[in-house]
């Protein structure tokens, strides 16, 4: 078992993100190379000062444009959507992992045999006219079905049946604008390879040995414990959990940390024991500021988060206004080794300003020059980001 104390555990996390010290990332392969390292990042549509996924990038990767991701998923083709911790944007290379997901579409499918007339629909729309949205076709009916793949169900028969063809990988998402999602057929865009592969891990056991290993890499230190971070693996329970666990430790593809302080134990992925030895070595690495995406693959475990940092961060978009202790759409912000508050930050993009509505400091954070000059660079690179000029910041607590 290694041992950390909490400083490295901190390091450890930050520098396997690429958020402490030198970006590890940069340009549009940085995006692609950080992707497939966590092997998904969530997608959320709402867009105040950049969409999750947009957000989550900028913060490691140097250079960053929203159009990068936009290229990948709908160019390149490198990435692709796909439900996997919720709405996430995944590497298209693990497309046969998510077969049985797919299978069970089809199954449910079969329960709703009034869909195969309006499939057909979509299907000539889509031969003759191309890609289309919800909008671009009114079927007959008040059909009205949920997914059986993720939490977005339809509400009318075009949206419907749309989504359906897209849990069982008939449809992908060719493009979206705005919020809209445009389809098309999977087979015009993922090779045939990918697109027929049999699904790679059949056994349950060791499908869930996938996910769990995946996860963990995607966050960097996990515990043995119900977590939103293992959000989405159907069928995996805790008794499940504690025999993937047992296996991956016995297989030696994950590593028992203990760190001071913490009563339970946290596992690593093996591959990362050189970041373990680097951060054994006490390093001095360059402190930045970062705006942290509210769906951060880092704070997918909020409890690990405030057991380390010691920072307690609840997104409050779905909390009603009176009962928000923040604001509607607060980002964390990283500063060096440290969560040092949350900001509310709101894209003005036609007046071309970036308005930094509110900053709250932890209780223990004193906004020194040095963080304020931090904090200047970072919404500066910020509104940049989001297409703004300039940045205002209106008050700070």
């Amino acid at each position: 078992m290694i041992q950390l104390t909490n400083r490295q555990a901190r390091q450890f996390l930050l520098l396997k993100h690429g958020l402490l010290g030198d970006y590890r990332y940069a340009g549009k392969q940085g995006v692609l190379d950080f992707v497939r390292q966590v092997g998904c990042i969530q997608y959320d549509p709402i867009d105040v000062c950049g969409k999750n996924a947009e957000l989550v990038l900028q913060s490691r990767v140097e250079g960053f444009t929203k159009s990068m991701l936009a290229e990948l998923l709908y160019q390149d083709r490198s990435l692709v959507d796909y439900p996997d911790k919720n709405l996430a944007v995944i590497p298209v290379e693990d497309w046969p992992y998510f077969e049985r997901y797919r299978q069970a579409a089809r199954q449910h499918a079969e329960r709703y045999p009034e869909m195969e007339p309006l499939a057909e629909q979509v299907r000539a729309h889509i031969r003759n006219h191309g890609p289309l949205s919800s909008d671009d076709l009114k079927l007959d009916g008040n059909f009205a079905w949920h997914s059986a793949i993720h939490w977005s169900g339809g509400t009318n028969s075009s949206r419907s049946v749309l989504e359906q063809m897209y849990s069982t990988g008939e449809l992908i998402i060719h493009r979206k604008k705005g919020t809209r999602k445009y389809y098309d057929f999977a087979e015009k865009y993922i090779s045939q390879d990918l697109l027929n592969a049999p699904e790679p891990l059949k056994d349950e056991l060791e499908h869930h040995k996938w996910r769990v290993l995946r996860r963990i890499g995607a966050v960097g230190l996990l515990w043995n414990r119900a977590s939103d971070a293992w959000l989405n693996i159907w069928g995996l329970k805790a008794g499940e959990r504690n025999e993937v666990f047992r296996r991956l430790s016995q297989e030696a593809r994950i590593v028992a940390v203990a760190v001071e302080r913490l009563k339970e134990i946290l596992y690593c992925r093996s591959e990362d024991l050189p970041l373990i030895e680097t951060v054994l070595q006490n390093p001095e690495p360059d402190w930045r500021c970062e705006l942290i995406a509210p769906l951060d693959n880092l704070i997918w475990d909020r409890k690990l988060i405030n057991a380390l940092f010691g920072f307690d961060y609840t997104w409050e978009i779905y909390t009603p206004a009176i009962k928000r202790k923040f604001g509607y759409y607060t980002l964390p912000l990283l500063y060096g080794e440290s969560f040092v508050g949350r900001a509310e930050v709101i894209a003005e993009r036609q007046a071309g300003t970036l308005v930094v509505r509110n900053i709250w400091y932890e209780n223990d954070i004193k906004p020194t020059k040095q963080l304020r000059t931090a904090l200047n660079h970072c919404f500066q690179h910020f509104a940049l980001f989001n297409g703004c000029e300039k940045f205002s910041i209106a008050s700070a607590n």
